[in-house]
């Protein structure tokens, strides 16, 4: 009788454990299935949505980076599912902004966006991928500006724009990328589309183009950017728009301006003042310097800063916000073009610009975002050993509109599978923020507790161990449907068996 006794307690312990784990489980799968039918209006047909949700599944739960075959085999998708998914990214039935577009308002409804002054915050950066297919468009010769060892200095690869949006809460923030376009290599594939109108923009004018198309959809933002980005054209891109405003970085060899002083004769009045090394005002000033404790990168710092307006700007000289800042003995200087903002708020903006490089690592590691095989026959072969502009004069020599018409699917593939990716990370992400009790309390056991936010990989892991319970306890979503009319047949995977 003990022995009964002691079954029954150990039944009745499994089955709450059960049963707590399908009530925990069911609100996450729950949010997973309407967040992705928000997306089904993006798409103009029935098949195409449920290859874009076997997709999505797919880049979000497996467990190798082998492209499409990975998805594949992860999801037990029948064979035919391979071309099925190679055709579903040269589809003219969708079309990456309107993807974008519906990823920014499902971002914006969330109770997580985090803001300053009541503005979305905004972060921008290029990022490299090696790619040596010499059939591959938007292939070109890449400089490494990383300073790191394991890096070479010159690459053949793609470069993407990425652009995230800032969500969060005080104990974990994400920058959730809302897309990742190709910013390089592409020069001759624009001018086919854009025909006559036709103009080379360079990276920084993409970068910040991208980023005012968000604001459109989102109100008013403020930028995060990388040093790289303080240019003259990124000034020029800004003017005569009230959506955006950038903070950046600028170099310690920076060169400013006062402003002019008034002219009472005639003539032009003068744009400039009197010049001077911004660097300098570390010295000249160092007796006017503020200090205050800032939590930075989670952690308390002591700060000194002293903030001017200056005109900068070859051509331009519009006046900017500086602020000169010194933390653990490193000097910087921050840079606003909005003259409202507080130095505090600067620096502390600057500080979230990180999380964008986080978000690039976890989209190569994690879902694999970059790990695309798109080519066509109808591009010519590049030479790695020639110029950018050689190998733009090659593939200018491609006159057919058919052939044309190929290379152009093949970026849109690209960019495709790039943009998916992007919306699979950003799941995860959230998936953190939103479930993390259920996730770290409740389902996997942890000898260490580092975070009481799980990263993108344990919930990833998480997600692929657990993904029977999908099958076995929610057959009425409409996602489990989708993946169930693609996968192999019980006979077949009877006999595989």
């Amino acid at each position: 009788m003990l022995k009964n006794r002691g079954n029954a307690s150990t039944e009745s312990y499994t089955d709450s454990i059960h049963e707590n784990r399908r009530k925990g489980y069911k609100k996450m799968w729950n949010w997973i299935n309407e967040t992705l039918l928000k997306f089904k209006h993006c798409f103009w047909n029935k098949q195409t949505f449920v290859w874009f949700v076997i997709l999505i599944i797919g880049l979000m739960t497996r467990s190798e980076q082998l492209g499409i075959t990975s998805i594949v085999r992860e999801l037990s998708l029948n064979p035919t599912a391979y071309n099925a998914l190679l055709h579903f990214f040269r589809a003219e039935s969708w079309y990456i902004e309107t993807v974008k577009r519906a990823w920014i308002h499902i971002l914006k409804a969330l109770p997580y966006i985090m803001k300053e002054a009541g503005r979305y915050i905004l972060t921008g950066d290029g990022v490299k991928q090696s790619k040596e297919g010499r059939k591959m468009p938007g292939v070109a010769k890449q400089h490494q500006e990383s300073e790191n060892s394991s890096k070479g200095e010159y690459i053949f690869g793609h470069l993407f724009g990425g652009l995230g949006l800032l969500v969060g809460n005080a104990a974990k923030q994400y920058s959730v990328l809302i897309s990742a376009k190709l910013h390089d290599g592409i020069e001759m594939i624009e001018k086919w589309e854009q025909g006559e109108d036709y103009e080379k923009e360079s990276h920084v004018v993409k970068m910040v183009k991208d980023a005012i198309s968000a604001a459109e959809e989102l109100g008013s933002s403020i930028l995060l950017l990388d040093r790289l980005y303080l240019t003259k054209y990124m000034l020029q891109t800004l003017q005569g728009q009230e959506l955006i405003h950038v903070v950046t970085k600028a170099k310690l060899n920076a060169k400013a301006y006062y402003d002019p002083k008034p002219k009472t004769g005639k003539g032009p009045k003068p744009k400039k003042g009197e010049s001077l090394k911004v660097a300098d005002l570390f010295t000249s000033k160092a007796s006017e310097f503020i200090s205050v404790t800032m939590n930075l990168y989670q952690k308390d710092k002591a700060v000194k800063y002293y903030c001017v307006d200056l005109r900068w700007g070859s051509g331009i000289y519009q006046k900017l916000r500086f602020v000169l800042t010194v933390v653990d003995g490193v000097k910087s200087i921050l840079v606003s073009t909005d003259l409202t903002l507080t130095p505090v708020q600067i620096i502390r903006l600057y500080c979230y610009r990180f999380k964008i490089e986080c978000s690039f690592r976890e989209l190569k590691q994690v879902v694999a975002g970059f790990a695309y095989h798109f080519w066509s026959k109808a591009m010519p072969k590049l030479n790695r050993y020639k110029s950018n502009d050689d190998n733009q004069a090659i593939v200018e020599k491609v006159t057919d509109p058919h052939q044309q018409a190929l290379i152009t699917s093949t970026v849109n593939a690209i960019e495709g599978f790039v943009q998916f990716s992007c919306i699979a990370l950003g799941l995860l992400q959230l998936i953190g923020l939103m479930f993390s009790d259920e996730i770290n309390s409740k389902f996997r056991f942890m000898r260490t507790t580092s975070n009481s936010i799980p990263s993108e990989a344990t919930i990833a892991d998480f997600l692929r161990k657990n993904f029977y319970m999908l099958f076995r306890f929610f057959p009425h979503l409409a996602i489990t449907a989708i993946i169930n009319s693609r996968q192999l047949s019980p006979d077949v995977l009877q006999k595989a068996v």
